[in-house]
């Protein structure tokens, strides 16, 4: 089990490693995770905040797996505002959230915040990804403390076939099979059958990394297309030919995912998708 004070720890190392006056975070629970840490706060607007997936900048970090950012929290339109009234009246702007990963189940969630509208730099994204590792190590010695030993468990994955339990080129067919699948839906008439070629992707989709009803809610089910047909290599053309769209149309569809998403490129947009369960 996590150890709170594990947690107040990484904080600590954020604020003295940085100069943020903020740092905040909390464990998960079934639901989310409620912020139960705080260091250089004035107020007690954030503590006990109970923060729900894909809600706000932790909820979407904890989504997607990856840390996320805003320069301005209350105007930004790349994250949902159910806790711009806590935000306030902390007087807090910029927000950096890094989730804690340990054995792909997100565990923790960590913040870092300045009271200025100013961009969070490399050097702060940094040490806040540090102190989250740090973190998954203390998480990860614990659960092995308290985790009786597996009867003829194995030393791990094969390395030649990866933590998926098949080789690399075997999954990149089943993503080619997805975008295949997801394009064929599109051109079929038949309601009942597209229904039937759509849950036969969400099954592929979910097969690793199973989705929250917070990520699948992320893309529409076209920006997914769109993600599939560019997962599998295909360049903005020939996504186009295989959808029936416009090229234009395939690149405002990749813009709106890469948004969402918060990604810079197509391969970061991807790779947020595989880690929210929305890809396979």
């Amino acid at each position: 089990m996590p150890d709170p004070s594990d947690l107040r720890r990484a904080l600590r190392r954020i604020r003295a490693a940085t100069g943020l006056p903020v740092a905040f975070g909390g464990l998960s629970g079934p639901h989310g995770f409620r912020i139960t840490e705080t260091a250089g706060t004035v107020t007690q607007a954030l503590t006990g905040l109970a923060i729900s997936a894909g809600s706000g900048v932790g909820g979407k970090a904890a989504v997607l797996g990856r840390p996320v950012s805003v320069s301005d929290y209350r105007r930004s339109r790349t994250i949902s505002h159910e806790y711009d009234t806590a935000v306030a009246a902390e007087g807090l702007h910029s927000v950096l959230a890094v989730p804690v990963v340990v054995r792909r189940r997100v565990r923790a969630v960590l913040y870092a915040a300045l009271r200025q509208p100013l961009s969070l730099g490399d050097r702060s994204l940094t040490v806040a990804q540090d102190a989250a590792r740090e973190l998954e190590r203390d998480i990860a010695g614990r659960d092995e403390v308290a985790r009786p030993p597996a009867a003829g468990a194995g030393d791990g994955p094969d390395p030649e076939w990866g933590e998926r339990g098949a080789p690399p080129a075997a999954w990149e067919e089943v993503r080619t099979a997805h975008a295949d699948l997801r394009a064929l839906a599109g051109r079929v008439p038949d309601a009942a059958l597209r229904a039937d070629l759509l849950s036969a992707c969400a099954r592929l989709e979910t097969a690793w990394s199973p989705a929250t009803p917070a990520a699948a809610a992320l893309l529409t089910p076209r920006e997914t297309d769109v993600l599939a047909c560019v997962a599998s290599g295909a360049t903005n053309c020939a996504v186009a030919a295989r959808l029936g769209v416009r090229p234009e149309t395939v690149k405002a569809y990749l813009r709106s995912a890469m948004r969402k998403l918060g990604a810079h490129t197509r391969l970061e947009a991807v790779v947020a998708a595989r880690r929210a369960g929305l890809l396979p």
